[in-house]
């Protein structure tokens, strides 16, 4: 059956049900409800970490999201006062039930959950020991990133703007990455190497190169170039001289290559800033990090990066019934988005196309062309 996310009177949703697959492709017009669906996943990490899951309820401000008070929550269209948020592992399906406090940002279970039972079976999952979220308003491109030690070296976590992404790098800089993501023209096995192989996809020739700048709490990163970009590679160029889309893909492919199998990763427009090509190829590379093991869940409104998945699905890096895509949009006159699933063949065709989904193209082209 796999993981299943029911949503009651959360934000955009009445009531809405959501396949979570290996790999989960978000998709839909602003405003139609897909960050919802990220939202409530990492809402209820936020609440375990914090210690609020426990026996208190959600915490609706914390270090992953920031959802404002019980008013901001609930469905505008509500027929009672409960929120709901429901994830089933495939065998048990696991409820937390808030009562509404227009005021509150934390609001208490109106019946207490099975704690002891839940921290069992989830270990491995959403609440497992290795997990990121990466926001869409990642890290901009400096000269230098904090360090710290507990996140980075005790959680394992890149921060949700992807702010220790260098100082993850210089840590394990030596660690292997499992053999299924190692690009193919790279013999070493090293984290650091193989980031920087994959990274030459998104801007071909770069390198990229951290070090910790001696006492103080930063990390310096730095990119270079060699021959193939026809820029000299003798000098190292600030990331602020290079531009804002390897930096914001820097730790999405970190993510990738370092996260074990059975990790969750979620991801907020892994596309951005990069050249139509880089979204494509950072759509393949989500797809083989799903087929070691990941579980991972993306916003996006690239079709290139749709069109990545497809080719990963047509080349059998990834099976088609590991892919689950879901369209969000809301109707003029709705009050609730709608909600479809197209399905993907192993060739890598759409049994369908709804109107909105990811045909601006051909819309454009229609009116084009004569």
């Amino acid at each position: 059956m796999g993981d299943v996310l029911a949503l009651h009177n959360f934000k955009a949703f009445k009531d809405i049900s959501l396949h979570l697959k290996p790999l989960t492709v978000l998709a839909g017009l602003n405003g139609a409800g897909k960050s919802s669906a990220l939202q409530a996943l990492a809402l209820l990490r936020q609440s375990r970490d914090s210690g609020f899951l426990d026996a208190r309820g959600l915490l609706l401000n914390g270090e992953l999201v920031e959802l404002g008070t019980g008013s901001d929550l609930l469905h505008d269209q509500h027929e009672d006062d409960v929120i709901r948020v429901s994830l089933h592992d495939g065998r048990t399906p696991w409820e937390w039930e808030v009562a509404y406090v227009p005021e509150a940002d934390v609001l208490h279970f109106a019946t207490p959950p099975k704690y002891l039972m839940f921290a069992g079976s989830f270990d491995g999952g959403l609440f497992g020991n290795s997990f990121q979220y990466l926001r869409a308003d990642r890290a901009s491109p400096n000269v230098s990133y904090p360090k710290s030690y507990h996140v980075v070296s005790e959680r394992r976590f890149l921060g949700t703007r992807g702010e220790f992404t260098a100082h993850y790098l210089n840590a394990f800089r030596d660690r292997a990455v499992p053999e299924t993501l190692q690009h193919p023209e790279e013999p070493a096995p090293g984290l650091l190497s193989q980031t920087n192989a994959w990274m030459q996809i998104f801007s071909p020739g770069v390198s990229v190169d951290v070090a910790e700048v001696p006492r103080t709490d930063f990390v310096r990163l730095d990119y270079t170039y060699g021959g193939s970009a026809g820029i000299s590679g003798s000098n190292p160029f600030r990331p602020t001289n290079v531009g804002f889309g390897l930096t914001y893909a820097l730790p999405v492919v970190v993510a990738c290559l370092a996260s074990p199998p059975g990790s969750w990763i979620l991801i907020e427009n892994p596309e951005a800033h990069l050249h139509p090509q880089g979204q494509g190829a950072m759509g393949e590379m989500i797809a083989r990090a799903v087929a070691a093991g990941i579980k991972i869940i993306v916003e996006t409104h690239s079709d290139h990066l749709l069109n990545g998945i497809r080719i990963a699905v047509r080349d059998k890096v990834i099976a088609a019934d590991s892919v689950g895509l879901n369209f969000f949009h809301r109707p003029m006159g709705a009050l609730e988005p709608h909600h479809v699933e197209p399905r993907i063949s192993p060739d890598g065709r759409l049994n369908v196309w709804p109107d909105g989904f990811f045909d601006q193209w051909d819309k454009s082209l229609d009116r084009l062309l004569p």
